[in-house]
């Protein structure tokens, strides 16, 4: 069974996945923690959509904020001290990113619902929808006849419809997405058409930093390239197959794996 995030990480460096796979047996705790922390962003999420029940037409920019990040902080505390406690390695940089990036969502949702309501003339209540669709979180799906699995981060019902959202903390390019972000985009499309039997024509990839979500079109050449890495990865972790890579100073430089490659 091909994981998602074996995909991922073979676009980032094949070499990185081969050493992880056949050499490096150790848990990831990297990997548990990037888990626990985009499950977090995802509860924030949720509570800025409770928060948003409360929020009426007259109230102004300041007020709108201020009910949108009730609890927001304790809730933050709490978890935070849940993950250290399970010395993942959480540090205190990783937890202000994540308050920065809960706080600037919020000032982006309170504009955006002051002038849904001035334009509507309704309040918060009536207008959810279009901030918040129904939505399944953190979804694990898998295709068994296709051999792929991976955790979605959230799926978006509308009209019948389904569209996978991925969030992403890195920085993104100047237009669109990354081929990285493109191809799970794919990936998450097939085994969601699979799993509801339906057409996924569209998928989203919300950069959380600068608060912009940018859509990927599933088109041919994007599922073909999909299939293409689908078959690499398979010959680096079942058949063990060496990649030949190149050496990237950029990321060679910070990979927990570079002794062991320049080893091997």
């Amino acid at each position: 069974m091909i994981t998602i995030s074996s995909i991922k990480l073979h676009m980032y460096c094949p070499m990185k996945l081969y050493i992880k796979t056949h050499i490096d047996m150790s848990e990831n705790e990297d990997y548990q923690l990037a888990v626990e922390l985009k499950k977090l962003k995802i509860d924030i999420q949720d509570l800025i959509h409770k928060n948003m029940r409360k929020v009426k037409k007259e109230m102004n920019i300041q007020e709108i904020e201020s009910i949108l990040s009730e609890n927001i902080d304790p809730y933050i505390k709490s978890t935070t001290d849940a993950i250290k406690s399970m010395e993942l390695g959480l540090e205190n940089s990783q937890i202000n990113e994540i308050i920065d990036t809960a706080y600037f969502k919020i000032k982006i949702t309170a504009l955006k619902i002051k002038q849904s309501m001035t334009i509507l003339d309704k309040h918060a209540f009536a207008i959810m929808d279009m901030f918040f669709p129904n939505s399944l979180y953190s979804f694990l799906i898998k295709d068994d006849r296709m051999g792929l699995i991976g955790l979605c981060d959230k799926i978006e019902i509308v009209d019948g419809n389904y569209y996978p959202v991925t969030l992403k903390n890195s920085k993104p390019p100047l237009k669109g997405v990354w081929d990285q972000d493109a191809i799970e985009q794919a990936a998450y499309a097939i085994l969601i058409e699979e799993e509801f039997e339906t057409d996924v024509y569209v998928g989203f990839v919300e950069y959380e930093k600068i608060g912009d979500r940018r859509p990927v079109t599933m088109d041919v050449n994007l599922r073909k390239a999909l299939f293409d890495i689908m078959r690499e990865v398979k010959e680096i972790t079942e058949n063990k197959k060496r990649p030949n890579v190149r050496k990237s100073v950029k990321k060679c430089e910070k990979c927990e794996y570079k002794d062991i490659c320049e080893k091997e």
